[in-house]
């Protein structure tokens, strides 16, 4: 079997295409370049999956009526976790990008702050949402959009992460709220 072929990445093998990009976007940054995780679809499948187990329940059934992705890289793991669960896909994005009223979070990054929201409607009591995002840093991100989410009236059912920076701690940032993360490093 070659690494082309469907099947042929676990999703160790998946992860290790992700490289480290030194002093980006700024200095004493390690930024995790995923463009070559992307470039290989049986590694993309593989880590899908992966992902995708979050949301599911011990019998593997889909335990989540939604997955939101944090935008960007949350998108491009998040839609095809959804369509694997057979569930809708809810983008959290950046100010000024969503129509309509929004709920909006304010948070620290690791290297600044940002602004998310979520559209007010897009979320409601009942629902059960899997959140999505590529990396675990301090939290701010993930945090912010565990609270947008509450904020729809909906529960977390978990979060689930390609990579979590176990240096940072970013984990005790999310409280009591279920954390899947397919590597620590």
């Amino acid at each position: 079997m070659t690494a082309e072929e469907p099947g042929a990445y676990t999703i160790e093998a998946a992860l290790d295409l992700i490289r480290d990009v030194p002093d980006f976007p700024e200095p004493g940054i390690v930024f995790k370049d995923i463009a070559p995780l992307l470039a290989h679809p049986a590694a993309l499948a593989a880590v899908v999956r992966g992902l995708a187990a979050a949301g599911r329940d011990e019998q593997g059934l889909t335990a989540v009526t939604h997955v939101v992705g944090v935008e960007s890289r949350g998108f491009l793991f998040g839609v095809p976790v959804a369509q694997a669960l057979d569930v809708a896909f809810v983008p959290v994005r950046k100010p000024g990008k969503l129509p309509g009223e929004v709920h909006r979070v304010s948070y620290a990054l690791e290297y600044g702050e940002e602004v998310l929201e979520v559209q007010t409607d897009a979320l409601t009591a009942g629902d059960r949402v899997l959140v999505v995002d590529d990396v675990l840093a301090t939290g701010g991100t993930l945090a912010a959009s565990v609270d947008l989410v509450a904020r729809c009236g909906a529960e977390v059912a978990g979060t689930v992460v390609l990579l979590e920076l176990g240096f940072l701690d970013g984990r005790a940032a999310l409280g009591d709220v279920g954390l899947t993360t397919l590597r620590r490093v």
